[in-house]
């Protein structure tokens, strides 16, 4: 589900805004998942859980866009005495 664009540069509005499309797009995430056989309370767990995990991943990376790519990182290491078993 795309989010709609924000349409107020006031950071409450924002939240608030954001916080009605969030919501919907959660209610489509749970009734696809009770649709699958997930109860509601399971799965608003598992979104809690996720959301978490992510806020966390964020605060440890906060543009993970801007890491080299692996390959570079492997390449760079190559010829500097690394050894590998």
């Amino acid at each position: 589900m795309p989010f709609p664009p924000p349409r107020s540069q006031d950071l409450h509005q924002r939240f608030e805004e954001l916080k009605v499309a969030a919501g919907y797009a959660l209610e489509e995430v749970v009734a696809s998942a009770n649709e699958a056989g997930w109860g509601a309370r399971e799965v608003l767990a598992a979104l809690v859980e996720a959301a978490h995990s992510l806020e966390d991943a964020n605060s440890a990376d906060p543009d993970p866009a801007d890491d080299p790519p692996i390959g570079d990182a492997v390449r760079e290491q190559i010829g500097h005495g690394e050894q590998f078993d």
